[in-house]
């Protein structure tokens, strides 16, 4: 059975960062695109960024870019997403899918954690 876990959210104030982590169990995540989405209240779950297995090829949404830096240790199975300069708007819950990633595209599989709650205040 696979089980994604995120970590790492947290409350902080507008401009401050946050670094998110994701692991996962039942399979290897260094084996896998990723992808970080957030689903802010009341919204739907978007895709903010995601990185083939490598990590060497990245790509984030318009509304986190120069901001938000996906990464990934391979070696320790583990996917991080760096959050610097948060503003109030990227406050939702985040969550990571392991994935397949296919000429810039990234398709996640169905393994979904409980994701982690980032709250960035005024």
């Amino acid at each position: 059975q696979v089980q994604v876990t995120e970590s790492g959210g947290g409350l902080v104030q507008a401009g401050g960062s946050l670094r998110l982590s994701c692991t996962a169990s039942g399979l290897t995540l260094r084996n896998y695109a990723a992808g970080w989405y957030r689903q802010a209240p009341g919204k739907e779950r978007s895709l903010v960024a995601h990185s083939n297995w490598r990590g060497h090829d990245t790509i984030y949404a318009d509304s986190v870019k120069g901001r938000f830096t996906i990464s990934r240790d391979n070696a320790n199975n583990t996917v991080y997403l760096q959050m610097n300069s948060l503003q109030t708007e990227d406050t939702g819950a985040y969550y990571c899918a392991p994935g397949l990633w296919s000429a810039g595209r990234f398709t996640p599989a169905n393994h979904w954690g409980q994701g982690t709650q980032v709250t960035v205040s005024s």
